[in-house]
Formats: structure tokens, C-alpha cells, sequence
């Protein structure tokens, strides 16, 4: 919300430019894989998200930028006959994350001993997804190039396929889990408690996420096993070893 045109400058701009150059060199580009999110599903409140609901209420413009991404993939699945999937990954996390994810935050600043922002009062759910799960659900997309769906009915069209060669999959651990049992696990694997700062939800966020994996399973035979606990413990034992914290 305080710089909306990065948004369109990395997700709208560096993506249809990602779309020319499949375009262009279609002769060496087999399929093009790209990240979705979860945040798609934006308004929807039916629980688990699935592949086949509507994602027309986006409530940030991240999501609505991502939203794009699949909307322009279909285009060019549609005019080029270019191979295109989508995952929409459901809130990753593990070693080597982004340092402005929550449990980033939330890390520092309990073993600094400084308050952690928790919104919504802490009644959240978020289906996190472990960073090797997504890598292996990537990998075995990626072998798997789409074709067109003999089935897809114009007069009753299904939101996660098509006539193209395009297709979408939700990537999350299928257990959503409580914001304060999360939090809970970083304190745990720190031996530290943390000092929470209670506030209302965040304008743009969502409530809860929940990811339908099963087209992933059946399409693919994966899905993410990864546990919350092991995940966590992984994070945070390489955190504390990557910046040298006894």
C-alpha cells in the first residue's frame, strides 16, 4: 500500500516481458512455470481454497497483480500455443527466506527483546508451506507440460484449466495452522518468549488460508508433507547459524 507501483513494475511490467521472450524463442521454451499465491483468493471465505473457485475479489493489489499473471499466461497459452502453469503457493517459509517475512520479524525481534506485531489480536490461520516442498512441487510440475483440457466447457468454464495448454495448482501443507501456535513454535526452538503487541488485522490481509491440493496430488503424485514443527525447528536452527547466534 506504500508503493503500489513496484507491484506493477515487478508483477505486471517483468512479466509480460517473461511472456515476450517465451513468445519470441518459443523453439527453445518448452513450458513456463511462474509463481501465483494463495492471496488470489482474496474475499472468498469457503475453506479449503480450491483451484476451481472464483479469485475475482482480490482485497490487495498484490493479489490482484498476481491474478494478472494467470490471466496473461492464459493469453498467451490461447494466442501462442505456449505451455504455461501456475502454482499459487500458500505463505513459504524455511531457510534463506525473504528477512521481511513474519517469522523472519518475529525471529529477530524476540531474541533482540523487542515486541512482535500480532494482528488480528492473533486469530489467524495461515496453511505454511516448507521451502522444500515448494521446490519439489516445482520440479515436478515443471516435467509435466500442460496440454489443453478435452473436458473444459465454455458454457461452464472451469477457473483452473482450459482448451490451452495452461493449467493451476495450489502448493500448501493442507493443515492451516494458528497464528499463536506458530509464534509459539519460534519461542519454543529459541527457548525465548516473546512480547506480544496486539493489533487489529491488517487493511489487505486475509484471515485465513487454507489450500485443496488434490489436483497437485493427482496430477503430479506430490504433495507437501512437511510438518509445521519440523519446519519451524529447521528455520530456526539455521537462522541461528547463519548469523552466528550462540
Amino acid at each position: 500500500m506504500e508503493n503500489p507501483y513496484a507491484y506493477i513494475d515487478s508483477n505486471i511490467i517483468a512479466f509480460m516481458n517473461i511472456l515476450e521472450i517465451c513468445r519470441h524463442h518459443s523453439h527453445n521454451i518448452k513450458h513456463l512455470v511462474y509463481s501465483s499465491s494463495s492471496s488470489v483468493y482474496g474475499s472468498n471465505e469457503t475453506m479449503p481454497f480450491s483451484i476451481h473457485h472464483n479469485v475475482d475479489h482480490p482485497v490487495s493489489l498484490y493479489a490482484a497483480t498476481k491474478k494478472a499473471n494467470e490471466l496473461m499466461a492464459h493469453t498467451y497459452s490461447h494466442l501462442y500455443g505456449i505451455p504455461t502453469t501456475g502454482l499459487r503457493f500458500f505463505t513459504v517459509y524455511g531457510p534463506w527466506g525473504r528477512p521481511d517475512m513474519s517469522y523472519f520479524l518475529f525471529t529477530r525481534k524476540i531474541l533482540a527483546d523487542i515486541p512482535i506485531e500480532v494482528f488480528n489480536y492473533g486469530d489467524m490461520k495461515r496453511d505454511f508451506t516448507y521451502i522444500d516442498d515448494i521446490v519439489t512441487g516445482i520440479y515436478n510440475v515443471m516435467l509435466k507440460i500442460p496440454g489443453g483440457n478435452p473436458e473444459w466447457n465454455g458454457h461452464n468454464p472451469d477457473p483452473g484449466s482450459s482448451r490451452a495448454p495452461y493449467r493451476l495448482f495450489n502448493i500448501g501443507s493442507r493443515h492451516p495452522v494458528d497464528l499463536l501456535y506458530f509464534i509459539g513454535l519460534i519461542e519454543k526452538n529459541l527457548g525465548k518468549k516473546a512480547e506480544k503487541k496486539l493489533l487489529p488485522l491488517q487493511q489487505g490481509d486475509m484471515k485465513e488460508t487454507s489450500a485443496d491440493t488434490q489436483e497437485l496430488l493427482e496430477y503430479t503424485g506430490f504433495q507437501p508433507s512437511t510438518s509445521i514443527e519440523t519446519g519451524i525447528a529447521k528455520f530456526v536452527e539455521w537462522y541461528l547459524n547463519y548469523y552466528g547466534i550462540k
